[in-house]
């Protein structure tokens, strides 16, 4: 698959990476690489393999829910950068 210079640039965009000049040309031979061994992949035939359903019915492994010794208040806020009356201070998301 052709991967063109402004492929490369504008997927470092999406990834927020800043590539050098020299960087460019590289990405872009490596990009095209994975691409054609995933297209590769579509010349396999699947046709006697049966889908992998959840580990092959094997129980997925359990513990009980035990309740355990939890911190004070105190203890959870020690580390904290930030705190406020008790509380621990983030930063508003809205």
């Amino acid at each position: 698959m052709e991967v063109t210079r402004e492929d490369v640039l504008r997927c470092a965009a999406l990834a927020h990476l800043s590539l050098r000049e020299e960087e460019i040309e590289p990405m872009r031979l490596a990009m095209a690489q994975m691409l054609n061994h995933a297209t590769s992949l579509d010349e396999l035939s699947l046709e006697e393999v049966e889908p992998l359903l959840l580990g092959h019915g094997q129980p997925l492994p359990r513990r009980d829910d035990v309740p355990g010794q939890s911190f004070t208040q105190v203890e959870a806020l020690a580390n904290a950068p930030s705190q406020d009356r008790g509380y621990f201070v983030v930063p508003k998301v809205l």
